[in-house]
């Protein structure tokens, strides 16, 4: 019979490609992870690894199998989701969240303070981390459901280790000193801002990659005067007159006069999504179905404020 933990060994190693990553990812050591999937070769009569270069491959036994693991891992959930039901009517237990720090601010922190008031045998654990981390956490069964943005670098929502929700989009603005001669309209153009110095992200941000896109679509190239990653820095930079930003709706700033928030008008407009993910098949466990609902609610929110 195949040991349900070698097939989360495989897994692994499909998503991160060397046994030390696996390994890592399964709070085990390398030598544990082998030892697994030697066991596992054993179980199903075919080798499942084989060199390739520094790393290692799966052979085409390996994902006939991994087929099937994704499938098993889903039923897995679906029945853990199905006895936490006949336990109690009341929510009980640990429930872990995850998210960047926009969403633990707007989003899960506000729901765990409810969840907690009306479930008080229910712990909710709310831990930061960025979106890659999270899919990390997710998979490793470290945590139970994210909020991440949505970027190029997320697994795809083809993905059958994870299903991905959207939750609401968060529309950048202008962000310019109380001086600038923008201010006072009502909403900014795109193409009003080509000959601007501009405060941005650094490369591989994801703010900064919506940004230029943008700038792109309308032919221009930014002229980037300054980076910084925290939008508190940002702000600070562009409430000294030092260029211009654009920042997410929902990015908290400290009160400070000198700064004036305007919408941009038109098609050309940054938006970014926040999207919750769990792992396939834990959708119906009552702590994670209460969770998405107060999570559903609150975006719904967000998306009528933000017109």
């Amino acid at each position: 019979m195949i040991d349900l933990r070698r097939l989360t060994a495989l897994r692994a190693i499909a998503r991160y490609g060397t046994v030390t990553a696996a390994a890592a990812s399964l709070h085990l050591t390398p030598s544990a992870a082998s030892q697994q999937m030697r066991q596992l070769s054993r179980d199903v009569g075919a080798p499942l690894l084989e060199p390739y270069g520094r790393r290692v491959r799966l052979t085409p036994a390996a994902w006939v199998l991994l087929r099937h693991a994704e499938r098993m891992e889903d039923y897995w959930q679906q029945a853990e989701a199905e006895l936490a039901t006949t336990r109690s009517a009341a929510l009980s237990g640990t429930l872990r969240l995850a998210g960047f720090p926009t969403a633990v601010s707007i989003l899960l922190a506000p729901v765990a303070a409810q969840l907690q008031h009306v479930s008080p045998t229910l712990t909710v654990e709310v831990r930061e981390a960025e979106p890659a981390d999270c899919f990390d956490l997710l998979f490793s069964g470290d945590t139970d459901l994210a909020v991440v943005e949505a970027t190029a670098d997320n697994p795809p929502l083809s993905d059958a280790a994870f299903a991905q929700h959207p939750l609401f989009d968060d529309p950048f603005e202008l962000l310019t000193c109380v001086n600038h001669p923008l201010v006072g309209r009502p909403s900014v153009a795109f193409h009003d801002l080509a000959e601007e110095s501009w405060v941005v992200g650094f490369p591989g941000d994801s703010a900064r990659q919506l940004i230029l896109a943008a700038c792109n679509s309308v032919g221009f190239s930014p002229a980037i005067a300054h980076q910084a990653r925290e939008w508190s820095a940002v702000a600070s930079l562009v409430a000294n007159g030092l260029g211009i930003a654009l920042i997410p709706a929902t990015a908290a700033l400290p009160p400070h006069p000198q700064l004036i928030r305007t919408s941009l008008a038109g098609s050309v407009r940054p938006v970014r999504q926040f999207v919750r993910v769990v792992r396939s098949g834990s959708d119906r466990h009552p702590a994670i179905s209460a969770v998405a609902s107060l999570l559903d609610g609150l975006a719904a929110e967000h998306e009528d404020r933000a017109g």
